[in-house]
């Protein structure tokens, strides 16, 4: 189902994406870990004290009493939601449509490779790209943790809390790939792929300030990632990852499917 040339050569254009966003992940893992001590988080309590709205929209919250929990509080509400979403929406429709759009497509199904190989194989260099960047995170917050603080961070609840964390990714990156399946031209490819990740995540800003607006939360799908359900073995939060991973699933399907049947006019 993989065309290993095809794939070699995709993964590698993906590398100076992977390597700015490992990049400003790093920074951000980093410094935010290194800040977990008691002088630190009155600080940062008092912010969100101070501007309970905004620090609530993008996830933060006071109030940690773990270091787990500080991590949830200050990277898994925006810094790792954005930036590896940021990737999805960039390389996925650079995969299919990009192609198409320049009419540079006829160089791949010309050849003697089926149309469900070529999508198949870009889909794979998508999906390799969420993965590489959840584990590098994982991999960093384990060291950042044990370097900083020996002994602290709960492990085996930060990998379920990444496992889900990927599931989410993946559901995303299957948007940006049947976005980049279905449209031939990049602005609606970037438009559709780029825009409903960016209208969920404002809708889940909007559910994290509450009030009148928490009924937003309905209308999500960053709701079914809940980071407190996970580490807390919430079997409703267990639920909501499989959801994502089965959407994600079926999302790639249905854009192979897609472009297996499509009218490229090349």
């Amino acid at each position: 189902m993989i065309n290993m040339t095809l794939y070699k050569r995709e993964l590698k254009g993906s590398v100076k994406l992977l390597v700015i966003f490992a990049a400003v992940i790093t920074l951000y893992v980093s410094i935010i870990i290194s800040m977990y001590d008691p002088a630190m988080m009155v600080m940062l309590d008092g912010f969100a004290e101070a501007m309970p709205e905004i620090m609530a929209a993008v996830g933060m919250s006071a109030g940690a009493t773990s270091l787990l929990g500080f991590m949830i509080s200050y990277l898994y509400g925006f810094i790792l939601l954005i930036f590896p979403m940021l990737f999805c929406i960039l390389r996925g429709n650079g995969l299919i449509a990009k192609y198409i759009d320049r009419g540079s497509m006829v160089s791949l199904v010309a050849a003697p490779v089926k149309r469900r190989t070529i999508a198949f194989t870009q889909m794979t260099v998508l999906t390799s790209g969420i993965w590489i960047l959840v584990i590098y995170s994982t991999v960093l917050e384990v060291v950042c943790a044990e370097i900083c603080f020996p002994g602290e961070l709960n492990v085996s609840k930060l990998f379920s809390l990444n496992a889900g964390l990927l599931c989410l990714h993946l559901l995303i990156g299957g948007i940006c790939f049947l976005a980049s399946c279905v449209f031939s031209d990049t602005r609606y490819s970037v438009g559709f792929g780029a825009g409903v990740p960016a209208l969920m995540y404002v809708l889940q800003m909007l559910a994290n300030v509450g009030g009148n607006a928490d009924a937003a939360k309905y209308f999500t799908f960053f709701t079914l990632y809940n980071p407190d359900g996970i580490i807390s073995g919430d079997n409703s939060a267990v639920v909501g990852a499989a959801i994502l991973l089965v959407g994600g699933v079926a999302l790639y399907v249905i854009g192979i499917s897609v472009f297996s049947k499509k009218d490229m006019h090349i």
